[in-house]
């Protein structure tokens, strides 16, 4: 009985334990205290954080159509433009004279250079210049010790007159021979003589070229100058030892005046330049120094090489200048303008005002409603100010020379008082009242006064056509389409009003209110 009782406690003890393992353990007092507590903390701290997220993301799309609408009124840019007119500066196109000028750079090259060498061997005893000093041709400039020469010129002179004694005896026996009959000498002894007369006449002359030699060398030890100029420094000092073999020599003289420069051209320019010089009319050539800013002298065209470089492609000209007063300088840099023709009476247009891009060389002519449009234009030659316009715009046609950058095809602009330029004989007409803009602009100036600037409205503000007057049409009113519906955007403040004009009059609202928008 109590070995039974044992093993049924033993029995009760497993099926206990299998009944503990089969059922979840109870989480600890604490645990179940701690962890809802946490849970609640973290599903709070998200709830906040996403509507902070919701809130700014509700500003800034509420706020963010303002910005860039403001933005792209002030930063619009030639395909991408604001609502807002651009303030710009335009110009009239003009007649006027274009000079056609080319222009090189040159050196400048006096038309004789000298260098002043020894023809004698011999110590130079004396210099007679200062370096810089301007000379004129024969000024004795240096001396070369001549003594040994003179020595050699009195032997020779002494040789002359021993053999200019034995001719004349030479001769007496020749004559004497002759009346002699000719019984009494041979004809051979007569011509024997008449040898020796031959003879004796060469020796005598041979003195004679070798002292006129000797003389020369003395003249050469007396150094003078061989041409006009300015001598420049001393290249060998008193007491040296010349020759005819120096190749430094003693000094160089370059003539200051006139002075000629030399310069090249492209081979591209040379046959307007031969079509003017034809007839051989000198070509007005001027210098400027070598910031090309400042004239410094005027001369003309004086050759042209005779063949072109085919390393370069380029020719070589010379011009000569007076240089009175010693402006040029020998190796000088300058640039040269060389005036070759001047096209008188017309039609010039800015450079300012010419762009390149898609549709090729165009500008931006002001119309009289305010709207900019783009033309083509076919452009000559020019200067660095203008260039000749040979077709697309009529005279008087005002163009956009300053802000250009900011514009497209049918944008609106503005022009200031102070940079409006009136073109002369200007026709252009301001945009009647269009079919449902509210802004009324005033009647345009009569035609042949120049006046078109853009019509302000009674508040201030340039009225602009936005496609509704009929000032605009074609490509411009679908240009400024997507303006217009952009422009029906509203935008509301902290109270509950507008923010922004109606379509297409963000300029009007900016400037007064002069017009109401097509939505109020």
């Amino acid at each position: 009985m109590r070995l039974e009782g044992q093993v049924r406690d033993v029995d009760d003890e497993v099926v206990s334990r299998r009944k503990l393992r089969s059922k979840p353990a109870r989480p600890s007092e604490p645990l179940a205290e701690v962890r809802p507590v946490v849970a609640r903390r973290s599903r709070r701290g998200w709830i906040v954080a996403l509507l902070v997220v919701v809130a700014a993301a509700g500003a800034a799309f509420w706020l963010h159509p303002v910005q860039v609408r403001q933005q792209g009124g002030l930063r619009g840019g030639r395909f991408r433009g604001g609502d807002q007119a651009q303030p710009v500066a335009v110009a009239p196109v003009t007649q006027a004279d274009i000079p056609i000028v080319l222009e090189a750079l040159g050196t400048v090259t006096p038309l004789s250079t000298v260098t002043v060498r020894a023809q004698v061997s011999g110590q130079i005893t004396q210099i007679a210049f200062t370096e810089g000093q301007n000379v004129k041709k024969g000024d004795f400039l240096a001396q070369i010790d001549d003594r040994t020469l003179t020595a050699s010129l009195h032997q020779w002179q002494g040789q002359l007159e021993h053999d200019q004694a034995l001719l004349a005896d030479a001769r007496l026996d020749l004559d004497r021979d002759l009346k002699l009959t000719s019984n009494a000498i041979t004809q051979q002894a007569v011509d024997l003589q008449r040898a020796t007369v031959q003879s004796d006449e060469g020796t005598v002359m041979s003195d004679q070229a070798q002292i006129e030699a000797v003389e020369v060398n003395i003249a050469n030890s007396h150094i003078t100058a061989p041409a006009d100029g300015r001598i420049g420094l001393r290249l060998v000092d008193q007491g040296n030892y010349v020759t005819p073999g120096d190749g430094t020599g003693i000094a160089v003289i370059a003539q200051m005046s006139p002075m000629s420069v030399l310069f090249s051209l492209p081979e591209d320019s040379l046959a307007q330049v031969l079509e003017q010089t034809h007839g051989n009319a000198g070509l007005k050539a001027s210098l400027f120094d070598r910031n090309d800013t400042k004239q410094i002298a005027e001369g003309t065209l004086q050759t042209i090489d005779n063949q072109i470089d085919p390393t370069t492609g380029t020719v070589k000209l010379r011009a000569v200048f007076p240089n009175a007063d010693g402006a040029l300088y020998p190796n000088q840099f300058v640039n040269v303008h060389l005036l070759v023709r001047t096209l008188t009476g017309i039609n010039v247009l800015p450079n300012a005002a010419i762009q390149h891009g898609a549709p090729g060389t165009f500008v931006y002519q002001l119309k009289g409603d305010g709207t900019v449009s783009v033309k083509t234009v076919s452009l000559g030659p020019g200067n660095a100010t203008v260039t000749q316009l040979l077709s697309g715009l009529a005279p008087g046609a005002r163009v956009v020379v300053d802000g250009v950058d900011r514009l497209k095809d049918g944008a609106k602009v503005i022009v200031p008082d102070n940079s409006a330029v009136p073109a002369a004989g200007g026709n252009s007409t301001a945009p009647t009242p269009g079919g449902n803009g509210a802004a009324t602009p005033p009647q345009a100036p009569p035609a042949g006064t120049g006046n078109d600037a853009p019509a302000a409205n009674s508040g201030g503000a340039p009225a602009m056509s936005n496609g509704q007057g009929n000032g605009s049409a074609g490509a411009d009113a679908a240009d400024d389409a997507p303006g217009r519906k952009q422009g029906h955007r509203r935008h509301h403040d902290g109270n509950g009003h507008r923010r922004d004009g109606g379509a297409g009059n963000a300029g009007a609202a900016d400037n007064g209110g002069g017009g109401t928008g097509d939505g109020q």
